[in-house]
């Protein structure tokens, strides 16, 4: 687990992201954080959170929060760094998890008076690059400013520290553009003026250190009615007088270099330092007489030749005999790729060998360039390779050798190479390059940088196209380029100049590959998700699955598409833009409408399929899918179904949301009604939510009144069950039974009748649901519907129990898990066998009660059913509370909690908060009955359900609450 403060407040998981936190979650984190080892109490947590005059409900966000972030922790298995304590929280990173204990430590190995100047300078920068912005960047809260200036008092006082040891270096040109920046800033720090001042001076430029020297002492005079200090008075006059004592230290001149033909290293270049670590290690790891290789690969425009320069650069006095560079032109506009002669003939003549005798043959220039090498410790970048059939003569054979290879494709063909791979740039380095092409205007708009870096992709090449042209027009801001780049269909265009562009080394790629890759690549640019498999592959594009599987491996590796995931390929955004516009240029519009076609009826045909597996019981209410031309395999099982469902649901979303905007309104429809049990089941309401109300307009424009109510009843049952809204879900039951009356559709008519049941059953209205429940088990089974009546036996059963009848009960639920066993729905077993154990314990059957809930339970742990998992952990709970087991009842009520919340449910979180009150209303700690009665009291009103008045009545009979915990 990694944090970090010093810049925006985050927590990293190693290998993928931490579950995300609220910024209220974060501004609590950090607050911790910064107080690290220390206990943090709750009053004082309050205090840094809303200052003197705090909300009533200020304890209880305190506590939701801290079980949020024990909830980020135990998904990273880090729950042991937070602990309670006596005093309050605490919380305990590990060394080199958190990067202000990283920074302190950095600074505290470096002393003033080492021994070890260099050492101390390295330490230092090392520490200052810890910082990514302003820090607690992204949270508010009272205690912020004070927070945030204290460490960016500790950031200058290192950065005053690292000037001092580079002054005395004789370093201060390296100074100069740093020091600068932080004056800007900070124009009342004397120090760090002084500091400026006088590297200004010994780079002889003495006018502008005594208008540093000026500019400051009308800001202080303006702004705090003081003169500067004596130490400042009297280094200006050293300074106008040029004293002898201000003069740099005397260095040791650098040693002379050999040739070099590497072109122009970059003064901006920016970030790549692991990658360029990693270089010089490779180099100094190998031993001698052996060349050392490095295939450097990557899209274009992720800056491989840039990187193979700065890394000779770099590298260049390990190198004494030359530093080489060819540019082998795969990817030149207007240019045909060097073939192996031509390039050894331009590597010859750098060498120094007259054009006279370089040999005719190809063999006889590769043996003569070895021989050459022989010996000799040279570093050779052979840029823009085509293959590695273009490069393989080109190697050294017996020598102290370093050959970078840069190149669009993996060199996979390249025995012995050592392959490093090039993403984008990340996030702060990207900012960093922006920020030094740009200057202070990014300084003044960072969210804006964030916007046109992100619509940039993070790709340096269209990185620093977008600063340059914000560079040359001082007019801009950079959201108004933000805005520019916001235009997907000018995207491109916008990230080019009159010399280079985006899109033209894109072609340039997509030029290299052969027609069948293009094809692939063209209507991958189409399909509206973010990744695709080889499955939807084939079925886009029409091939058998070993062709198409074929195709996007030939693309991963030329680098137009990525792999973040096995089996899983996807696009730069900036290419999908360019395969999309490729698209619209190169394919018909028929084609491309067969093309996707092909493509929502795979994943229609395949979700279809995955649903039957989980919930066979309402396989006749779902469309009717037909086997695609070029059927994929579908999931074979249960296990297969969630997996497939779970890694394509945000395209199957994708999907949707398209169909709805580009007239494929009834794919919309029968995506919405394929994967509604899904959705709701497995606690993915949100997309349920989106997907239906798209149906819902899909359907009412077309007039499709059929599809109208099915999606109506869908809706309600979203609202019904996770959110807790009833009257919502009730108006939606209404509408569709109407609907459905007036069209003779009585399953619709059933469905409304079996949700309305349950919905008034919920408020204790039993005998009209029984009327409901009735009338709707006569529809079912005149249809035929299994499902439907399985449903209607479970609800009629409750409705009995409610009643006290409970023969009636068991037996209605004996029936209800017959059907579900017989047609091998798991959730609908899960829920009967959770009925049954409600019925057992109003007859006081509690052993018999709990071994129904915990089968429950272990069928929504196997299948998945988040919800129905907290609803088994609650009931759980209520028989060992019945039973007198308090302590397992309250870790039961806890772990549906957390469940509940991280879910959203609400009518289970407002069950758990009432049995927690129960639970420590019996064990005697009357505060955190009243705080879990009162979290439940607002649930319940919420909900507008008859547990709300049982809780006010709890409340009332509550002793006084003492000192004690909150309840989370």
């Amino acid at each position: 687990m990694r944090f970090t403060v010093l810049g925006p407040v985050e927590a990293v998981a190693p290998g993928s992201a931490a579950p995300g936190l609220a910024p209220r979650h974060r501004a609590v984190l950090a607050y911790l954080l910064l107080h690290a080892g220390v206990a943090v109490g709750t009053d004082r947590l309050i205090g840094a959170m809303w200052g003197p005059l705090p909300p009533d409900s200020a304890r209880a966000q305190i506590q939701t929060t801290i079980a949020a972030i024990r909830r980020m922790l135990r998904a990273s298995d880090a729950d042991r760094m937070l602990a309670t304590r006596p005093a309050g929280y605490v919380i305990t990173p590990e060394p080199g998890q958190l990067d202000l204990d990283e920074f302190t430590s950095l600074i505290a190995a470096a002393p003033a008076d080492s021994d070890d100047p260099a050492g101390t300078a390295d330490r230092i920068r090392a520490a200052l690059a810890l910082w990514r912005g302003e820090p607690l960047a992204g949270i508010t809260a009272p205690y912020v400013e004070g927070a945030r200036a204290r460490l960016n008092g500790q950031l200058l006082t290192a950065v005053e520290r690292l000037a001092e040891v580079e002054l005395a270096r004789g370093r201060h040109d390296d100074l100069i553009e740093e020091l600068s920046a932080h004056a800007a800033a900070h124009p009342l720090r004397e120090r760090l003026c002084c500091q400026l001042m006088l590297a200004l001076h010994r780079a002889g430029r003495q006018t502008d250190a005594l208008d540093v020297a000026r500019t400051f002492r009308a800001t202080l005079a303006e702004e705090q009615g003081l003169d500067p200090g004596h130490a400042f008075g009297k280094l200006e006059q050293d300074i106008l007088r040029d004293a002898p004592d201000l003069r740099p230290p005397v260095t040791a001149p650098a040693k002379p270099q050999g040739i070099s033909f590497l072109p122009y290293d970059l003064p901006d270049f920016t970030g790549r330092e692991d990658e360029l670590d990693g270089l010089v290690r490779l180099w100094s790891g190998s031993n001698g007489g052996v060349v050392t290789i490095s295939a450097i690969d990557g899209m274009a425009g992720v800056g491989k030749t840039t990187l193979a320069v700065h890394a000779g650069h770099r590298l260049a006095e390990h190198f004494p005999d030359g530093q080489l560079f060819v540019d082998l032109q795969a990817h030149t506009a207007g240019q045909v790729p060097l073939d192996a002669g031509a390039a050894l003939e331009v590597l010859l003549g750098q060498l120094g060998v007259p054009t006279q005798q370089i040999p005719a043959s190809v063999a006889g220039r590769a043996a003569l360039w070895r021989s050459e090498l022989s010996g000799r410790r040279v570093l050779a970048v052979l840029d823009n390779a085509l293959g590695a059939d273009q490069v393989r003569q080109l190697l050294p054979g017996a020598s102290r050798a370093l050959v970078l290879i840069t190149s669009r494709r993996r060199l996979t063909d390249l025995d012995g190479a050592h392959a490093l791979s090039l993403d984008v740039l990340p996030a702060a380095d990207a900012m960093e390059l922006f920020t030094a092409v740009v200057g202070d205007r990014a300084a003044a708009e960072p969210l804006a940088v964030l916007d046109v870096l992100q619509l940039c992709g993070f790709l340096p090449l269209a990185v620093r196209i977008a600063a340059a042209r914000l560079h040359h027009r001082p007019r801009w801001t950079v959201a108004h380029l933000a805005d520019r780049l916001r235009d997907q269909r000018r995207r491109l265009s916008e990230l080019a100049t009159s010399e280079r562009g985006v899109a033209a080394a894109f072609t340039l790629s997509y030029q290299q590959l052969t027609p069948d890759q293009q094809r692939m690549f063209r209507l991958l640019g189409l399909q509206p998700g973010r990744d695709i498999g080889p499955e939807a592959a084939s079925a886009l594009t029409g091939l058998p699955l070993d062709e198409a599987e074929t195709l996007l491996e030939d693309l991963l590796d030329a680098h137009v598409l990525t792999q973040h995931q096995l089996g899983r390929y996807t696009f730069h955004d900036l290419l999908r833009e360019h395969a999309l516009a490729t698209a619209a240029t190169q394919e018909t519009p028929d084609a491309r409408r067969e093309a996707l076609g092909r493509l929502f009826h795979h994943y229609l045909h395949t979700a279809s399929t995955a649903v039957d597996h989980l919930y066979p019981e309402g396989r006749n209410r779902r469309p009717r899918i037909p086997a695609p031309d070029t059927p994929a395999p579908p999931p074979q099982d249960e296990a297969e179904a969630i997996a497939w469902l779970d890694g394509e649901r945000a395209n199957l979303m994708a999907t949707g949301q398209y169909a709805a905007r580009h007239d494929w309104r009834p794919h919309t429809g029968h995506l919405a009604a394929t994967l509604h049990r899904y959705l709701l089941g497995h606690a993915h309401q949100a997309d349920a939510m989106a997907l239906h109300a798209l149906a819902l307009e899909a359907a009412r424009r077309s007039g499709d009144t059929a599809a109208e109510a099915r999606t109506l009843l869908d809706l309600g049952e979203v609202h019904f069950w996770w959110h807790g809204a009833y009257e919502q879900a009730a108006e939606h039951y209404r509408q569709a039974l109407d609907l459905a009356r007036g069209i003779d559709d009585r399953g619709a008519e059933a469905r409304a009748r079996q949700n309305l049941g349950t919905l008034t059953t919920r408020k204790r209205e039993y005998d009209e649901a029984h009327e409901h429940c009735a009338q709707a088990l006569a529809l079912f089974r005149e249809l035929g519907d299994r499902g439907g009546e399985a449903r209607c036996l479970t609800d009629l059963g409750i409705v009995h129990e409610r009643r006290e009848r409970y023969e009636d009960a068991h037996e209605y639920h004996r029936q209800a898990l017959h059907v579900y066993r017989e047609t091998g729905s798991r959730i609908g077993e899960t829920i009967v066998l959770n009925n049954i154990g409600l019925l057992y314990q109003r007859q006081g059957r509690y052993e018999e009660a709990r071994r129904q809930h915990r089968d429950a339970l272990e069928l929504c742990r196997r299948f998945d059913f988040p919800g129905d998992e907290a609803e088994s952990l609650n009931a759980l709970a209520e028989a060992a509370r019945s039973m007198g087991d308090l302590g397992r009842a309250a870790t039961e009520h806890e772990a549906a909690l957390a469940l509940a919340r991280e879910f959203a449910y609400r009518p289970e979180q407002a069950r758990s908060h009432r049995g927690l009150a129960h639970v420590h209303r019996e064990l005697g700690r009357p505060g955190l009955a009243h705080d879990h009665a009162r979290q439940a009291l607002d649930l319940y009103t919420a909900l507008a359900v008859p547990e709300a008045d049982e809780i006010r009545a709890l409340l009332t009979g509550l002793p006084p609450a003492t000192d004690e915990p909150e309840a989370s």
